[in-house]
């Protein structure tokens, strides 16, 4: 199974670079045998709706998404990049077609005396000329096709260049406003624990009033309320930050979207599975794999116009007009004139050029298949990474949402210890850092998993 679907993502680059450089579709072979089975977090399929952060149902991330695929400066330039190419491609396929000239005009000029026929010392002649020109340079060996071939499949690789740039430009948006969500979800935590800290701190120092607490558990106490206090400068300066990042990928300028994004929302609560496609189908569905595919086939194309330049060049010129001493004779039959010249040039020593243009174009050949294998590998890579990162912070998020519960509980029951005298004050202190800790934890791995989604999306070349 696995061979054949390593033969089914190489068969078109082999069949355009021909046989014997085929060593590196070896590489194919690190294609994980798990993907080729079902499991509980992943389905063997490819996801019928590419705009995948519309499964996370939050208005506003569709919206700055939608935003930025307008005004992202990457996106334009990738744009504007595919308009040069095809133009590129457009102007090479003009060479195919035949060069017509349309001349008109009038000439005067004077001739040497000595040198007229009439012995004239003032030897002056005009006349009115038209004439259509043409030169094509037949393609019978098929040279020029191959460079527009080349030329066509550059643009096809832009175009794909500008979906890899939509791909990436989506997930940095998810990801920041994941980020900065999560930030902002960590900032309710701090101050849920600054409050609920100040009132053990109150508590304690009560009880110290009433001779039931040592001056030492009230110190204690507010060095913890502090300590936490201290946090949350750092946590506004990361949320500040993730909204520039936003700013800056909308194309905006500092504070534009503050009255959007200030406004705490809570984090998608989403755990699904996510369809991530067979290998052979997900090397197709990857804009920088189908790039670096188009990209061999443009090499191959310009090692074959490469071999053709050793051949001979076969040119049709010809034209066709009038010339006339007077205006009024100038449509005359009389007065036309045409001309038609095949000509055929065979270059046969030119200092070992086309030797050296073929060999050039032969490595770039071999070097475009590396680049294109290791393409390959990397979206292996990322992908595999990617399902395990996702896979495991679920995992870890369901025993993360046990621990907070029991950290609620023992902070409770040690309190209450606390106030009877029943149990020292270390303990209710300990069940302060670690609850502040687990729901800290919860909150990082919950925005771990939505990054490593977005990251699993951007890896299965979805969204675009």
């Amino acid at each position: 199974m696995k061979k054949l679907l390593i033969f089914i993502v190489f068969a078109t680059i082999a069949t355009t670079y021909g046989k014997g450089q085929g060593k590196e579709n070896l590489l194919m072979e690190a294609v994980p045998e798990e993907w080729f089975e079902e499991e509980e977090f992943f389905i063997q399929r490819l996801p019928e709706e590419d705009f995948w952060w519309k499964n996370f149902e939050d208005t506003l991330l569709d919206s700055l998404i939608t935003l930025a695929t307008e005004r992202n400066l990457t996106a334009m330039a990738a744009l504007t990049s595919i308009r040069i190419a095809k133009a590129g491609w457009r102007m090479t396929q003009s060479y195919l077609l035949p060069s017509v000239d349309l001349n008109a005009g009038w000439t005067r000029e004077k001739a040497s005396g000595n040198l007229s026929q009439t012995g004239d010392a003032e030897a002056w002649y005009g006349y009115f000329s038209s004439a259509l020109t043409m030169s094509w340079q037949v393609d019978i060996f098929g040279k020029l096709f191959k460079r527009a071939k080349a030329q066509k499949r550059a643009f096809q690789a832009t175009e794909e260049e500008y979906r890899a740039v939509m791909v990436t430009l989506c997930a940095e948006v998810a990801n920041a406003y994941f980020s900065l969500r999560q930030c902002q979800a960590e900032m309710d935590v701090l101050r849920k624990n600054v409050q609920s800290q100040k009132e053990i701190m109150e508590i304690v120092e009560a009880r110290h009033e009433t001779g039931f607490a040592s001056k030492l558990d009230v110190a204690q106490a507010k060095s913890v309320y502090y300590s936490t206090l201290a946090s949350i400068p750092s946590m506004q300066s990361n949320i500040e930050q993730y909204i520039n990042s936003i700013t800056a990928l909308l194309a905006l300028y500092p504070g534009s979207l503050d009255n959007r994004l200030r406004s705490t929302r809570p984090l998608p609560d989403y755990v699904s599975a996510v369809a991530v496609g067979m290998p052979a189908n997900l090397l197709r569905r990857r804009p920088d794999v189908r790039a670096a595919e188009l990209s061999v086939e443009s090499k191959a194309a310009l090692l074959g116009a490469a071999k053709r330049d050793w051949l001979p060049s076969f040119y049709l010129n010809g034209s066709i007009g009038y010339s006339a001493n007077n205006l009024d004779k100038l449509v005359r039959s009389s007065s036309m004139a045409w001309e038609i010249a095949p000509t055929m040039t065979w270059n046969l020593f030119n200092g070992g050029k086309d030797i050296n243009a073929t060999m050039e174009a032969k490595a770039e050949l071999e070097q475009s298949i590396i680049s294109f294998n290791s393409s390959v590998l990397t979206a292996i890579q990322e992908v595999s990474n990617a399902m395990t990162q996702y896979k495991n912070s679920i995992q870890t998020m369901e025993t993360l949402k046990e621990t907070v519960r029991q950290g609620e509980e023992t902070l409770q029951l040690s309190l209450e210890l606390y106030k009877q005298g029943l149990t020292q004050f270390q303990n209710v202190l300990d069940a302060q850092r670690s609850l502040l800790s687990y729901q800290d934890n919860l909150v990082r791995t919950r925005g771990y998993s939505l990054t490593s989604l977005v990251q699993l999306y951007k890896a299965l070349g979805g969204g675009w």
